[in-house]
């Protein structure tokens, strides 16, 4: 009797056949529908063999494969909007990579203790490396995000060529450098910690045991399918996503949101059930290390795609991101250092999220 096929073996495939039948066609309301589908089933589907591979190869480089896997995807639908032009396309890197930036850390760090101190009472995770992925992010955000609002050279929220070429070098070495103490030099600062009245980490039957190597490359493969067929269908699902949301009268910014929360919705998912489990500190390398990978991958790659396109790339915020983005610098910092929150935090930081949506639709 044959095994039934699952879903995150049939998605990937189906979506490419999808790809196939609607490349270069001019979408109506129903084939848009099905592609809209397709590729949020592609989305789901690449994350969950991102994790089948994180989980093989283990914290913390697990979440590095699952943040690489996000950013790539988050690159493709970017690259996408951009390629369709427009004047709003100036600003679409910016505000798709800022609401990257609040939906982690404001949006998965205050689910994931909300949902950990629901269970526990007291979240605890360690500060060290916590600490570090904070202030990176805070580093590489301020870097390619706030000071292109100051910087004069070009004025109007752009960087000149040589300062977006230097922008763009230094955030990918500050992740680099991030990644290597990450996972080589300070490795224990991301381990999972035990949290109160929980069983150790390895003895929590939560913790399965890893894939074997045959499953682990057939998850590599179809990762590579899932993310092809994203890349085509996101190009194809643009035009969409433009018209709707110009449609409901939200400002064409809210582009951004909308391809940062399709993006990350797997990666919430993600860090919410790593939290109910205990493991709040993956659910912090989760969400720190996608926005580190959103930036520190995203605006290079971005830098470059600008050679080609051509106009303006718009990167600096404007004066209510600036004052959203302090707010949850400070409002992070003291969360991270004592190494250890309640659901208060959690709250605090969901209501941040909430004003950030809230005033993207009414700016």
């Amino acid at each position: 009797m044959s095994k039934r096929v699952s879903w995150t073996v049939a998605v990937p495939v189906f979506s490419v056949v999808a790809l196939a039948l609607s490349w270069g066609e001019e979408l109506g309301p129903v084939p848009a529908l099905l592609v809209a589908v397709f590729l949020i089933g592609a989305v789901l589907a690449a994350v969950n063999h991102a994790e089948v591979v994180a989980h093989r190869v283990g914290e913390p480089f697990g979440s590095l494969v699952l943040a690489t896997a996000v950013t790539t995807i988050e690159l493709a639908l970017i690259v996408a909007l951009m390629a369709s032009g427009g004047h709003e396309a100036s600003t679409l890197a910016r505000d798709t990579v800022f609401a990257a930036l609040m939906i982690t850390t404001n949006g998965i760090v205050g689910l994931s203790l909300l949902l950990g101190s629901h269970r526990y009472g007291v979240t605890v995770f360690h500060a060290e490396g916590t600490g570090a992925a904070l202030a990176t992010l805070t580093t590489l955000a301020t870097l390619s995000l706030a000071l292109p609002t100051f910087t004069t050279t070009q004025g109007g929220q752009e960087f000149s060529p040589a300062q977006l070429a230097f922008a763009a070098v230094a955030s990918l070495g500050l992740y680099l450098l991030f990644v290597f103490t990450q996972n080589v030099r300070h490795r224990d600062f991301f381990l999972p910690v035990t949290q109160k009245g929980q069983k150790s980490f390895f003895e929590d039957e939560s913790h399965a045991e890893p894939p074997s190597t045959a499953a682990t490359l057939r998850s590599v493969g179809l990762l590579l399918v899932a993310l092809v067929a994203v890349v085509g269908l996101a190009e194809e699902e643009s035009p969409t996503i433009e018209h709707l949301v110009s449609a409901a009268g939200f400002p064409q910014s809210f582009v951004g949101v909308v391809i940062a929360a399709l993006v990350l919705l797997p990666e919430t998912l993600a860090a919410a059930r790593a939290a109910r489990q205990g493991r709040i500190q993956t659910s912090l390398n989760l969400a720190y290390g996608s926005a580190l990978a959103s930036i520190g991958l995203t605006i290079p790659a971005i830098a470059l795609a600008s050679i080609w396109f051509g106009g303006p790339l718009l990167l600096g915020l404007g004066a209510t991101q600036l004052v959203l983005f302090a707010l949850t610098v400070v409002i992070s910092v003291l969360t991270v250092v004592p190494g250890r929150a309640t659901r208060l935090q959690g709250e605090v930081h969901l209501v941040l999220l909430a004003a950030y949506v809230f005033l993207s639709v009414v700016p």
